[in-house]
C-alpha cells in the first residue's frame, strides 16, 4: 500500500462517548482538505464500549484502523504501537477525549511538509484544567526545558505532528510519552517546532491520569538522560566512579598502614588497623569501586552485542 498524507493517531481508554463525535470531526477535517488519510485508534486495555465503538466505526469508514491490548499498558506502549503501524507521511497524535481540536491538522501538516519540521509541539497556551493540574504542569516543562535544552512551553500537549521517518527511528517505553521531543533531538531530529493550540474542556468522562504521573515522569526523564549520555559507553560512567572509588579506598587503606608503620618504628602507641573504623571505610569504597568498573566492562560487552544499524538511526541506505 503506498504511503498517505496522515495518520492520526489516537491512543484511548474508556472513551466511548466521545469516539463517534471525534471520528465525524476528523473526518470532516480531511474531506474538506483533500487529505488521503487513515484513523488509527489503540485501544489500552478498555473496559468500557470503547472497542465496540471503534468496531462500528470501522464498519462506517474503512479509512479507519483498531489496535486493541489485551490489558492497559499505558499512554507510551499505545503510541508506540501506532508509530509502528502509522502509514501516512505525516503522523498526527491526539487525546481521545475532545479536548485536542482536528481543526489544528490541516495547520501541523504544512508545518511538516512546508515549513520542514521533523516534529511540531502543540502548546496549550490557555487551558480549561483545575490549577492542581496546571500547576504542577508549569513546573514539569520547566524542570524539562533545562535538563534536556529543548524548549517547548508544553511537554505534555498530546497534539503533536511527526514526520513518518521521525517515529519509525525512535523507541519509547515506560511512560516516555511526554519525552518524544526529547528523544527525537537526541536521535538528530533538531528542528522542533511549535504551535498554539486550541485547548477544549473535556465534553465527556473524567482525566484518567493524577499526580503520580509527574513522579514517574521526572524518573523517565532521569532515565532517557542518562542513557542518551552513556547508553552507548556505559564505562565512562561507571568506570570512573569506579576508579575514583577504588583510588580512594586504596589510599586510605595505604595511609591506615603507614600510619601504623610510623609508630612501630617511633615507638609510639598505635592501634590496630582493623580497629580503625576508616578501615572499612576505605575497604567498602574498594569493593564499590571493583563492582562499579566491572558493571561498566559488562555493560561495555553488552552494547557491542546489540549494536545495530537502527540504533544510529540509519534514515536512508543504498
Amino acid at each position: 500500500m503506498d504511503a498517505i498524507d496522515i495518520s492520526v493517531l489516537i491512543p484511548l481508554y474508556n472513551e466511548d462517548e466521545s469516539l463517534p463525535e471525534l471520528h465525524d470531526w476528523i473526518k470532516r477535517v480531511m474531506d474538506e482538505h483533500n487529505f488521503s488519510y487513515e484513523i488509527l485508534f489503540v485501544d489500552d486495555g478498555s473496559t468500557d464500549n470503547s472497542w465496540e465503538v471503534v468496531r462500528n466505526l470501522k464498519k462506517q469508514n474503512e479509512k479507519v484502523r483498531g489496535f486493541r491490548f489485551t490489558r492497559n499498558h499505558g499512554k507510551t506502549a499505545a503510541l508506540q504501537t501506532g508509530f509502528n503501524a502509522a502509514k501516512g507521511n505525516v503522523i498526527i497524535t491526539m487525546d481521545a477525549d475532545l479536548q485536542d481540536s482536528p481543526d489544528e491538522i490541516p495547520e501541523l501538516y504544512r508545518m511538516i511538509k512546508e515549513d520542514g519540521f521533523d516534529l511540531v509541539s502543540g502548546w496549550k497556551q490557555k487551558r480549561y484544567d483545575p490549577i492542581s493540574k496546571t500547576l504542577p504542569t508549569k513546573l514539569f516543562n520547566a524542570v524539562t526545558r533545562s535538563i534536556s535544552n529543548v524548549y517547548l512551553h508544553d511537554f505534555n500537549c498530546g497534539l503533536k505532528a511527526y514526520k513518518s521517518k521521525v517515529v519509525k527511528n525512535i523507541t519509547i517505553y515506560g511512560e516516555m510519552h511526554r519525552y518524544v521531543p526529547v528523544i527525537a533531538k537526541w536521535n538528530g531530529y533538531s528542528k522542533i517546532g511549535e504551535k498554539v493550540v486550541q485547548h477544549q474542556s473535556r465534553k465527556y468522562g473524567h482525566t484518567k491520569f493524577g499526580l503520580e504521573r509527574f513522579i514517574n515522569g521526572f524518573l523517565d526523564l532521569l532515565s532517557i538522560t542518562f542513557i542518551n549520555k552513556f547508553g552507548r559507553r556505559p564505562m565512562h560512567f561507571f568506570g570512573t566512579f569506579g576508579v575514583l572509588s577504588f583510588v580512594l579506598g586504596s589510599f586510605l587503606t595505604f595511609y591506615l598502614i603507614g600510619e601504623k608503620l610510623y609508630h612501630i618504628y617511633t615507638h609510639t602507641k598505635y592501634r590496630n588497623v582493623t580497629d580503625n573504623p576508616m578501615f572499612f571505610l576505605a575497604l567498602v569504597a574498594v569493593l564499590i569501586g571493583v563492582q562499579l568498573f566491572l558493571a561498566g566492562f559488562l555493560g561495555e560487552l553488552f552494547v557491542k552485542q546489540t549494536v545495530s544499524k537502527h540504533d544510529y538511526g540509519i534514515e536512508e541506505e543504498l
